[in-house]
């Protein structure tokens, strides 16, 4: 196992140079000028200088290899002085454009640019960092609660399968397939918020919970982006529960542990379910980068000011930076949870080796 990880991580890094080249290629495609939101009255020669110092004046390889170097070397050693500086006792980033770094050729210790917003111009990884906490509230919060929710409606609905329960379970599973969030988040908005006024229709991402009122407050406004993620979350999930568990409760060890005098509960719960969460394990494994890279319509629906609405916001200005950082990390995610998916499947079946 430990041969399989150190291989999957030496193959993870050209493909993770390969995409990042793919994301850069076709941004540079992608029609728009972050020229344009200038005012008119700027001399020209005062907007160039302004695209020399955004970088846009270098060729594409050139802009690329500067990406790279900004993204794997500045960044993370702007992180490393956040971690052995005070600001991390403290909770704060330095919203600085510009790191000290030690040059790798000369050894010199020099400024390095980081990777620059062209909307805000500020730093990118720092306005990813404050956006990150809401999205894991948000949408962290209801894949947890869809997962819990899932997993036991899909065995008791395998256990008992074509009763009532499972049947109404089957409907309510298709419902959530069926309805998008578009939907389901301001036809809850109609009836909790508007007709019957329990729960706020917008999300106040300034709220400090200091107080028993506040953590009140706070847990009102997560009830509807929470449940609506939810439901998606539950639907997905508990179906690959249940065909799981429906595959494994007529295999023949499931007869021999009931031949043995395994009480019922045992063989269920232990037995089956632990084969039948190989194939789940894939799904909530896959769904995990989704969590960091937000739900873009449910945030906007209920206004989370999380990574989600901040990409989109993104798209409609233009700013390739962050939607260059924010894309390749969503990527760099993906690849990661793919591989603690495999080296689940062989803590889950001790017949899977990667040898």
């Amino acid at each position: 196992m430990l041969n399989f990880t150190i291989r999957r991580l030496l193959l993870s890094i050209p493909t993770l140079l390969f995409i990042s080249l793919v994301i850069f290629m076709l941004l540079q495609l992608a029609p728009g000028d972050p020229m344009a939101q200038v005012p008119l009255t700027v001399p020209p020669e005062v907007k160039q200088k302004m695209r020399e110092a955004l970088g846009l004046g270098a060729p594409v390889h050139i802009q690329y290899i500067k990406w790279l170097h900004q993204f794997f070397v500045v960044e993370p050693m702007v992180f490393i002085d956040f971690l052995t500086t005070k600001s991390f006792l403290f909770g704060w980033l330095p919203d600085t454009q510009l790191s000290l770094v030690v040059d790798p050729i000369t050894g010199e210790l020099g400024q390095r640019q980081r990777v620059i917003s062209w909307q805000t111009r500020s730093p990118v990884m720092d306005i990813v960092m404050q956006r990150m906490p809401q999205t894991l509230w948000v949408v962290g919060l209801s894949y947890v609660v869809g997962i819990l929710i899932a997993i036991p409606i899909g065995i008791y609905s395998a256990y008992r399968h074509y009763s009532l329960f499972d049947q109404a379970g089957t409907f309510i599973t298709m419902v959530g397939f069926s309805i998008p969030p578009f939907f389901t988040g301001p036809l809850l908005i109609v009836i909790f918020s508007v007709s019957l006024g329990w729960l706020p229709s917008i999300y106040d991402t300034t709220l400090v919970v200091d107080s028993w009122a506040n953590f009140k407050t706070q847990f009102l406004q997560m009830i509807m982006p929470v449940m609506v993620l939810a439901l998606q979350t539950t639907a997905q999930i508990s179906r690959y529960m249940r065909s799981a568990m429906l595959d494994n409760l007529n295999q023949d060890y499931v007869r021999t542990a009931r031949a043995k005098g395994l009480s019922e509960s045992v063989v269920v719960m232990v037995h089956v379910l632990r084969n039948s969460m190989i194939p789940v394990v894939t799904i909530i494994a896959l769904g995990m980068p989704a969590i960091f890279g937000g739900a873009i319509i449910t945030e906007n629906v209920f206004k989370v000011n999380g990574i989600g609405q901040l990409l989109l916001t993104a798209l409609f200005a233009n700013d390739l930076p962050m939607v260059m950082t924010l894309t390749f990390i969503f990527a760099i995610l993906i690849v990661l949870f793919n591989l603690i998916a495999d080296i689940l499947y062989g803590v889950l079946d001790p017949r899977i080796r990667y040898d």
